[in-house]
């Protein structure tokens, strides 16, 4: 008889299960698996402060009536986090067992939990609004200059339709470069606060973007401003004559249809769905009404549109759409036009065009063939430079780079006159992803990348380490570049993460494996009890102990134990990366670099190349982490229980394509979780 402890921290939730012999798992029931073993310890008494009473577990009902503890079991199981180092270690056949036990009940419980009663509203984000509006009007001018976007294109290099990047791209950074702010816009526009990020999370979360009065007069006010603007004229408004041209002499006495006839097509892209007669007559008498007032056409309807841009029907996603009347032959489900609006906010950050339109009039969006051909077609468009533009940061939490000062005393080769470095080392993680993204290759490229863009000043940062100087904060042409040096390519040893995450003078350990347990994992740790005090001064060379040692004796609570023994292997193994990349494998006292470790403890690796190549021998536990950083983001939500099976689902899919991102970008939106489609559930 062999003792696991299974513990997730956050929850408060110990479970103490004795397994046996792996025939006795195959063959008894769960509930005299439970009662022979487990209620010693987890009956209604004489527990551990914190340990789950099992006692109330009569049968597998009981288990099934609890869906999110069998997940969390299923979790620390799959990743070997449990048993601890000091119990002893379950055979593979044993914890397979087991584990599948425990798939086959949640299957079960999965399918009795109940649905979601009420869809996920959200408003659109800064970034979305500015792209919407843009859409709609077909502006050749932005509406706002947006920080958001990391990233600035020059001479439109994304090219998706090719299926090739250039081996050379200019680029720029509009947080960190000089005027890479300035640009063609939409002058006196009212001003939106860009929106924060939800802890591990996106800007899309629907609980952070919320509405209030105030926000909601803003945005009244936000529509006319646009419209007022000196710069939205027919020179930059591309739906100038077809919307706001007065109408010849002639027809004069046919106003009010040539309105309506204008506003049906208009609104119905605006509000992505059938537009009903109420709303429709509605919006109408608002324009006659202006027009009979000051009987100037184009003002009048630059007010209907000012009205349509603050309305709640244009900037909430995820409302419920009314399909038009019920006679209508074209008359589309809600679900139709809920699944093109999510879909093109997911890929394009917009709203739908006039394809996905047509498809959702005519019912057929929903189908497997049409949808799986229509994201296709989107991600062959340049607007996916929307997505590129707005998850990968995010996913990245390059944000981050912006605000990292490293000591210039100590690396004064980051600086150069009032600028940084910031700049080049964000590029790289960013055009890697567009790479990947355009080429159709391989999302395994994220964690050993062969190749990789390089500015001159990167390139000799990565080789020498003593960069080559940085010629000012404009434009910058990078380069294609292989990657032979294993120790380089991917997303997590590049500069730009090792330099986020460091201190100004000394990289912090405990933060580069948080960061990675959350972005590369998708498991982030619970937040430190309040109480833990800083490490300082770790490479003192007075001390003699070692800094992983230091660090080792600093978790010796053992309420830090089960997230230390997570995250600290994840920190440690990119100890060799000084606070701004460089490689080193001493530290500053002289005192050698180690790096070693075990992955989801089962992986032991040495070095940086051994942790990337046992990374790769769990590519499914990858996939899923990046699976469920996408859905995330797509659904404006955290994930749950609920969700398990879509995400099982897509890796099996992904898996079959070789792990392509345009093929794991398919099976996101062909998922019950974003479409609604059903797929078999299966229990492996």
């Amino acid at each position: 008889m062999s003792p696991l402890k299974i513990c997730i921290p956050g929850n408060a939730i110990v479970i103490v299960v004795f397994l046996c012999a792996s025939t006795a798992l195959a063959s008894s029931p769960v509930t005299s698996f439970l009662e022979q073993h487990c209620l010693s310890c987890h009956g209604s008494t004489d527990r551990e402060p914190g340990a789950v009473d099992l006692s109330r577990i009569r049968s597998e009902n009981s288990l099934v009536a609890a869906p999110e503890l069998l997940q969390k079991m299923v979790d620390v199981l799959s990743d070997r986090m449990m048993p601890p180092d000091e119990a002893s270690e379950l055979s593979v056949e044993d914890r397979d067992v087991f584990v599948n036990t425990l798939r086959s009940i949640r299957v079960t419980a999965i399918e009795r939990a109940p649905s979601r009663l009420t869809p996920i509203v959200r408003r659109m984000t800064r970034f979305q609004y500015n792209n919407a509006v843009q859409d709609l009007l077909q502006l050749n001018v932005e509406v706002f200059t947006l920080p958001e976007r990391m990233l600035r294109e020059y001479n439109n290099y994304y090219q998706p339709a090719s299926g090739k990047m250039p081996d050379s791209v200019r680029v720029g950074s509009r947080p960190l470069g000089k005027s890479q702010l300035i640009e063609p816009r939409l002058a006196g526009v009212a001003g939106y606060p860009q929106d924060l990020r939800a802890e591990h999370g996106y800007d899309t979360q629907a609980d952070h973007l919320t509405m209030s009065p105030l926000l909601l007069e803003s945005f009244m006010q936000l529509g006319m401003s646009i419209v007022n603007s000196p710069d939205f004229h027919k020179g930059t408004v591309g739906v100038w004559q077809e919307l706001f041209a007065t109408p010849a002499d002639e027809d004069a006495s046919a106003l009010d249809e040539i309105i309506q006839n204008r506003l049906q097509q208009f609104l119905t892209r605006a509000f992505r769905g059938m537009v009903d007669k109420a709303t429709l007559q509605r919006y109408t008498a608002f324009a006659v009404g202006q027009l009979e007032r000051d009987g100037n056409f184009t003002e009048a309807m630059k007010s209907v549109v000012a009205a349509t841009i603050a309305s709640p029907q244009f900037f909430y996603l995820g409302q419920h759409i009314n399909s038009g009347d019920k006679g209508s032959k074209t008359r589309a489900t809600d679900n139709d036009f809920a699944l093109a609006s999510n879909l093109s906010f997911f890929l394009w950050g917009s709203i739908p065009d006039d394809e996905l339109l047509r498809l959702a009039v005519a019912g057929e969006l929903h189908r497997s063939e049409v949808l799986s051909a229509q994201v296709n077609r989107m991600l062959d468009s340049e607007l996916t430079k929307r997505f590129c533009d707005s998850f990968p940061a995010q996913w990245l939490q390059l944000e981050q780079i912006v605000s990292a000062t490293p000591d210039p005393t100590l690396f004064p080769e980051y600086y150069f006159a009032k600028y940084n470095a910031g700049m080049n080392l964000m590029a790289e993680p960013l055009l890697l992803f567009e790479t990947v993204l355009v080429e159709d290759l391989s999302i395994l490229q994220f964690i050993d990348s062969d190749f990789s863009y390089r500015s001159p000043m990167l390139t000799t940062w990565y080789d020498a380490a003593k960069p080559v100087a940085f010629h000012g904060p404009g434009a910058l042409v990078f380069k294609r570049v292989a990657i032979t040096d294993r120790r380089q390519g991917g997303i997590f040893t590049n500069a730009a993460i090792m330099t986020m995450t460091s201190r100004s003078d000394q990289t912090q350990p405990i933060t580069r494996g948080a960061w990675v347990a959350t972005v590369i994992l998708n498991d982030p740790p619970a937040p430190p009890p309040a109480d833990v005090p800083l490490l300082n001064n770790v490479d003192d060379p007075a001390d003699e102990l070692s800094i992983k040692e230091k660090f080792a004796a600093h978790q010796e609570n053992a309420s830090c134990a089960s997230c230390h023994r997570k995250i600290d292997p994840l920190g440690f193994v990119l100890e060799n990366y000084n606070p701004v990349g460089f490689w080193r494998d001493e530290y500053r006292d002289g005192k050698p670099v180690e790096s070693n470790g075990v992955l989801l403890g089962q992986h032991t690796f040495s070095n940086i190349v051994e942790f990337k190549d046992a990374l790769l021998l769990e590519k499914d536990r990858f996939t899923a982490a990046l699976v469920k950083h996408l859905l995330t983001y797509a659904l404006g939500r955290r994930l749950d229980y609920r969700d398990v099976l879509a995400v099982e689902g897509i890796v099996r899919e992904t898996a079959k394509s070789e792990y392509r991102l345009r093929a794991l970008l398919r099976e996101v939106v062909l998922s019950e979780a974003f479409s609604g489609s059903k797929r078999k559930l299966v229990t492996k």
